[in-house]
């Protein structure tokens, strides 16, 4: 019996097989194998096509059915995880009506800030656990003001998975957990917020059917089935977003536990049992997807947006023929520090934790007869670093003290400078593990079919690969207390 898991990311596609029996991925594939472009019409903007990412998935899906490693027909739940935040628009054909507004795109950033000020904050924060912000509502806004045609003909918006499970099953749903991350549930009152909608002048029609995270989302209808060799009629059991996803894919279940990512952007995730905020919104709190009217648990969310999009502009720039592994070896020959160069990885858009502010990526005090290749590589996994240091020290500003961040060895962390880096930097250890969001929604989707009687019965067989433990903290602190300040004085400017 195996579990089919689709990770739709902003540079591809991923999908796992993974055996129930061992809980272990039987095989993995991965499409297109150049990255996603972003479109990025005006400064500031991020678009990508809906129906791009669906053919994309297909693609993923008859590739890894050609490994010939399992029986497709013995796939029995599919689970979705899925780039948060964006904004997919649908007729009532269920036709793509424009391009989705991705998560880095900042275009609705003021639409946010009017709905935090005239909604107020306090009221916001206690029962949004957030400002609106640059999320999903605000999107759909900017879309009701700047293309009213368009709204006009939407019958039901929703996010990147949802956009998927619709594409598999013909069905459109949600949960609390995806109306969170687009500001739309109200956690004080336990219901899609009155306040969001009414400011914005949304129509709640427009929000499709409310349904448990793990549960039936729909079922896969017979000719796509057909077309991807698959069984007609299994459930698409598990949507969440990728950092919930990748929370639940690293085991990280309960208040106090956390978790780390480093792909296209960064993330630091941790459970609590409270709802808690920043009264900033520097860092944002939504519905873990553990969460319930009984057991309150949310994710504090710490984004990063340029961490592996500034190390793929790096590497297109300045090597553009060598591999990320080979960019990493040339990294670990520039010593602690890079010789004194120093990058500030900020061009991916506002980041909410400085404010929704939007200052560029910069590399600085570059000397033209010291620095090489190797400085520039360091450099630039430094400062990534630094950037989850400076959001790590948010998060303690708001409660939360990590004892031990788990990951998995992916992306950024398959840089043993990077990973060493960010343990040294942060002070915390890191616990490495193979899982990744493919294999975590295929996990997720045996929950909600009621194939795992609990996510805890999903993880039995869940193994540390590898930990790292600070080395080097007191070589690293007076240079992020310099790039701190650097950064801090380029947010006042």
């Amino acid at each position: 019996m195996y579990l089919l898991g689709i990770d739709l990311g902003t540079s591809s596609i991923k999908v796992a097989v993974v055996d129930v029996a061992t809980q272990k991925k039987v095989a993995t594939a991965q499409y297109p194998e150049a990255e996603t472009a972003i479109k990025s019409l005006q400064l500031g903007w991020a678009e990508q096509s809906p129906n791009d990412w669906w053919l994309n998935v297909q693609q993923a899906v008859l590739k890894l059915n050609a490994s010939d490693l399992f029986d497709p027909k013995e796939i029995k739940a599919i689970g979705i995880a899925y780039q948060m935040h964006g904004l997919v628009v649908v007729d009532q054909n269920q036709e793509v009506l424009r391009d989705s507004i991705i998560w880095c795109d900042s275009r609705a950033v003021e639409l946010g800030k009017n709905a935090f000020d005239s909604i107020g904050h306090d009221q916001s924060l206690k029962h949004l656990l957030n400002s609106p912000g640059n999320f999903t509502a605000s999107k759909l806004a900017w879309v009701k003001a700047n293309e009213p045609e368009t709204y006009k003909k939407i019958d039901k918006m929703m996010l990147p998975g949802d956009f998927i499970a619709m594409k598999l099953t013909g069905e459109i749903t949600t949960s609390i957990s995806a109306l969170s991350e687009g500001i739309l549930w109200d956690f004080k009152n336990h219901e899609i917020s009155k306040d969001v909608l009414s400011h914005y002048g949304i129509d709640e029609q427009l929000i499709p059917a409310v349904k448990p995270l793990f549960s039936a989302h729909g079922h896969l209808k017979t000719n796509i089935a057909a077309s991807l060799g698959l069984t007609a009629g299994i459930p698409v059991a598990y949507k969440s977003g990728d950092q919930p996803n990748n929370a639940l894919s690293l085991n990280v279940l309960k208040p106090g536990e956390v978790a780390a990512t480093a792909g296209t952007s960064g993330v630091i995730y941790g459970v609590s049992g409270d709802l808690t905020y920043d009264k900033q919104s520097r860092v944002n709190t939504f519905a873990h997807v553990t969460y319930s009217a009984e057991k309150k648990h949310t994710g504090v969310l710490l984004c990063i947006n340029g961490t592996g999009s500034m190390y793929r502009w790096a590497k297109h720039t300045f090597a553009p023929l060598s591999t990320y592994a080979q960019l990493n070896i040339l990294a670990a020959e520039a010593p602690i520090g890079s010789n004194g160069l120093k990058v500030l990885p900020f061009g991916n858009g506002a980041e909410r934790m400085l404010n929704n502010k939007y200052t560029g990526a910069q590399l600085l005090d570059i000397d033209l007869n010291t620095h090489s290749q190797s400085d520039i590589f360091r450099a630039v996994q430094e400062g990534i670093a630094f950037s989850f240091r400076y959001g790590l020290d948010i998060m303690r500003e708001n409660g939360m003290e990590p004892k031990v961040i788990r990951a998995g060895l992916a992306n950024l962390f398959l840089s043993e400078v990077f990973a060493q880096t960010f343990v040294d930097v942060t002070g915390i250890p890191v616990e490495l593990y193979e899982n990744d969001g493919s294999i975590g929604a295929a996990l997720g989707s045996g929950i909600g079919a009621g194939i795992f009687s609990s996510a805890e019965e999903a993880f039995t067989n869940h193994e540390v690969i590898k930990t790292l433990s600070p080395k080097n903290s007191a070589a690293y602190e007076p240079i992020y207390q310099d790039w701190r300040i650097i950064l801090e004085k380029q947010l006042t400017e």
